[in-house]
């Protein structure tokens, strides 16, 4: 077959010299491969605290199987939560009499002896089985690894799939066996669209192991061209920026040691698409060396809020976060808001930041359920209640105030008074009002509908849990703190308000007083913040890391006092385990 005038990917240079090559140096065809394909169902996400609970897995030579391998595990430590169990199917009773991972592992491992092993997304499930290797002193045998997530995004663009999951995949090419979170199942369906890819790289002269190892994402060769753009650039800490032609920042991004990470950006292991594209148009990279990384992050938030780098997606346009405010009418609703206005003009706290409108609107949604809360946009003055005809949200008993008949602006408050107080950030009547609609829905068999309240009341406690954090951290006038650094040496910072005004390193500890008595003297002046948001406060994104960053830290002196209320959001995200202090957004 000839070879494609284009192709989607890139190759790397060959360390073979084809022009002298051996009968035995032509690279194993890929018919002649032994590919074991596997698929594992878990507990949880980290290989380091689930468990798994299924291994399944098919052998093929040539495109044929010749093989299969399947076991239910019994977990040991961890539960299979309810999610997983509607998820997968797969349920403790389901379990109970299934061997142990220490048991069918070994099976696993001879069953796979001397294959090619492949998975879809292959660092969590190889993950999976060599941390369980790990655990059980069981010796991983290094095998070589195909996922078939990079090689579908190598050769099949945008215009063909709009993602590369495995069910998108196994619709695409119409795969027999359909994946259905089994082990098995997921197994034969990526085995099919294994092959498939393998066809289409075979379109393209690619037919050998040797060869499909050299296959690079689209973009490689001229990001190597690029190379040289990370010469020069400083081993330290710090926030590097690739500039084009123009002097405009097309990406912003931090590490600890810059060189390493921008280096980076020009091998194989970069494989994000849109990181083809920057480097391709970037020209220089200019970079902002920092005292340590928590002044690399924050730097790193600030910018991209500032300039909106084209090729960032996080933290870029902070103040396109959404709230969820009551609104100031005689028969307040509530409404998810983004302008600085309609906070201030609000009764009661607002709910937020959300960082998705969605996200926002599905916590609304729960809140005008739980609550008898006016739900229509009709805007009713005490003076029009008599003529006011209740809308159709009222009919089916869904909309609160004039809409079922209460008539007194004072009487709708009272009955709103739990969400109120819950604006305010007393959770404890949404939490019972949450678990007793979860309850109810349950019994009626409705899982999917119990599990959307489940999320939205964690989302919920997650955004208020991080806003009230911010606002306590922003109300201390000013923090001096230490904490031991990633390389050695001491980390300094002085807070002022919830934002980092000064921060420097140390390597002595005998100078950390008086280094942070110096930091102190040249740190930035911060205002208080006001109510509500306003432009120039800090960040809550730059607030939250250094609430992370002083969990750990080690503060020398403190003008106010850092405190949640112990019935806050905080108290009732930490009391369900959702969520730490300043964990991420």
């Amino acid at each position: 077959m000839p070879t494609p005038a284009h192709t989607p990917f890139d190759r790397a240079p060959s360390a073979i010299d084809r022009t002298q090559l051996s009968f035995d140096s032509l690279g194993t065809p890929l018919h002649e491969v032994t590919f074991v394909i596997v698929d594992l169902e878990t507990t949880g996400t980290s290989a380091g605290r689930s468990e798994i609970t299924e291994i399944g897995a098919v052998k093929t030579r040539g495109g044929e199987v010749i093989g299969e391998f399947q076991s239910l595990v019994k977990p040991e430590e961890t539960v299979i939560s309810p999610f997983v169990a509607r998820l997968t199917g797969i349920t403790h009773a389901l379990v109970d009499d299934a061997p142990s991972i220490r048991a069918v592992l070994p099976s696993f491992l001879e069953f796979a002896v001397g294959s090619v092993l492949v998975a879809h997304n292959a660092p969590f499930d190889i993950g999976f089985l060599r941390a369980a290797c790990d655990r059980l002193d069981y010796h991983w045998p290094q095998p070589t690894v195909l996922d078939t997530v990079t090689l579908a995004r190598r050769v099949l663009g945008p215009d063909e799939v709009r993602n590369h999951k495995l069910s998108t995949l196994a619709a695409y090419f119409g795969t027999v066996v359909e994946p259905d979170h089994r082990a098995l199942s997921d197994a034969r369906a990526t085995g099919e669209v294994l092959h498939r890819l393998l066809e289409r790289f075979g379109s393209f002269g690619i037919t050998t192991l040797e060869d499909l190892a050299t296959v690079r994402q689209a973009g490689w060769a001229k990001r190597q061209a690029k190379s040289h753009l990370a010469k020069g650039v400083p081993g330290e800490p710090g926030v590097y920026m690739f500039l084009d032609g123009t002097r405009r920042v097309l990406y912003i991004g931090k590490s600890g040691n810059m060189a390493r990470r921008v280096r980076g950006y020009f091998n194989a292991s970069e494989n994000r698409g849109r990181m083809a594209e920057m480097i391709t148009a970037a020209q220089e990279v200019s970079c902002l060396p920092c005292a340590h990384v928590l002044e690399a992050e924050i730097r790193e938030v600030r910018l991209i809020g500032e300039l909106a780098p084209p090729y960032n997606r996080r933290s870029k346009n902070p103040e396109r976060n959404s709230w969820i405010a009551l609104s100031s009418e005689d028969y307040p609703r509530l409404s998810v808001v983004r302008s600085h206005t309609a906070l201030e003009r609000s009764p009661a706290p607002a709910l937020g930041p959300f960082r998705s409108r969605k996200t926002a609107q599905a916590v609304k949604e729960l809140l005008d359920t739980l609550y008898p809360v006016k739900r229509c946009t009709a805007k009713i003055r005490q003076s029009q209640v008599a003529d006011h005809r209740p809308c159709v949200s009222a009919q089916v008993g869904q909309c609160g105030g004039p809409c079922s008949g209460v008539i007194d602006p004072h009487a709708y408050l009272e009955e709103i008074a739990d969400l109120v107080a819950a604006l305010h950030g007393d959770f404890s009547s949404f939490r019972a009002l949450c678990a007793d609609r979860m309850a109810r829905l349950s019994a009626e068999a409705r899982y999917e509908t119990a599990a959307e309240v489940r999320d939205a009341m964690r989302s919920l406690h997650l955004t208020a849990a991080r806003a009230e954090t911010v606002r306590a951290l922003c109300e201390v006038e000013e923090i001096l703190a230490y904490s031991p650094g990633e390389e050695g040496g001491f980390d300094l910072a002085v807070v002022r308000h919830g934002k980092l005004a000064g921060a420097a390193h140390t390597s002595s500890p005998g100078a950390i007083a008086r280094s942070l008595q110096t930091l102190q003297a040249t740190a930035e002046w911060v205002p208080r913040p006001g109510r509500h948001p306003a432009p120039g406060d800090p960040l809550p994104e730059e607030t939250r890391m250094l609430a992370r960053w002083l969990e750990g830290a080690r503060p020398v002196s403190m003008t106010g006092s850092w405190s949640l209320p112990r019935r806050g959001a905080a108290f009732h995200a930490q009391e369900s385990g959702a969520v730490r202090l300043g964990d991420r957004a």
